[in-house]
């Protein structure tokens, strides 16, 4: 799937509907820790992992837009630090003039009013105003990879983005995730339809029956009936 029909599927999804996919088909969930959010609300990201190991020095940003495609979201590890922000203003315009779709970051970032007004979406672990007093050894694939909470992120990952947090598939089922999770989207809101006319999701499920099934096979579980109906809330 290339970059554009990411971006076009992508719009009308949500991370949470992406998610779901994964549970489905077996692939691991692999999402961002809650803490790290969009700097402008509202901020969507949708492209391949261009990943980076922050060592205290700008110059690291600037090399792995040599290497990025237009639509890459640089991902950068710093580590989760808290005393420093690592990423500010003008390496986001940078970006943005690399034709980047974003930037998330394992770490903080400053300039937050002049990231604001740049309009590309940033997703951080919050702000600092200090910069970083380090300069450590760069590690020779400092490019290759980048850790995020638990999860490592190469460039045959795809990160997307949005206001529910930050989620890292791999490119290689791209197309299965993007399909079955339209396919999710598209069943729940025909049940949310459905609750705007006045037919509960009890209904819909068939709890009642659930309930009966359930006081004769107390091993069943509600996962067990919503497959059975086919319905999308859980999974």
């Amino acid at each position: 799937m290339d970059h554009q029909e990411l971006r076009r599927r992508f719009a009308t999804l949500t991370t949470a509907h992406v998610a779901d996919a994964c549970i489905r088909t077996r692939i691991p969930v692999r999402c961002a820790p809650s803490g790290l959010h969009a700097v402008v609300p509202g901020g969507r990201v949708a492209g391949r992992a261009c990943p980076t190991r922050h060592v205290g020095s700008v110059d690291v940003f600037l090399e792995a837009f040599e290497g990025a495609a237009p639509g890459d979201v640089l991902v950068v590890d710093n580590g989760g630090r808290l005393d420093e922000a690592c990423v500010g203003d003008l390496v986001v315009l940078e970006a943005r003039s690399a034709g980047l779709d974003g930037i998330v970051i394992w770490g903080l970032h400053r300039d937050t009013a002049d990231i604001r007004a740049l309009r590309l979406p940033v997703f951080s672990l919050g702000a600092l105003p200090t910069g970083p007093q380090r300069l450590d050894d760069r590690p020779k694939d400092v490019l290759e990879s980048a850790t995020v909470g638990e999860w490592t992120v190469s460039r045959e990952d795809l990160v997307l983005g949005d206001d529910d947090g930050v989620l890292f598939v791999p490119a290689a089922h791209a197309e299965e995730l993007i399909a079955l999770a339209e396919s999710i989207r598209d069943t729940e809101r025909q049940q949310a339809e459905r609750i705007h006319s006045g037919a509960s999701l009890r209904s819909q499920l068939g709890f009642d029956a659930y309930l009966v099934a359930r006081g004769e096979n107390p091993s069943l579980t509600f996962r067990d009936h919503l497959r059975s109906v086919g319905g999308a809330i859980e999974e």
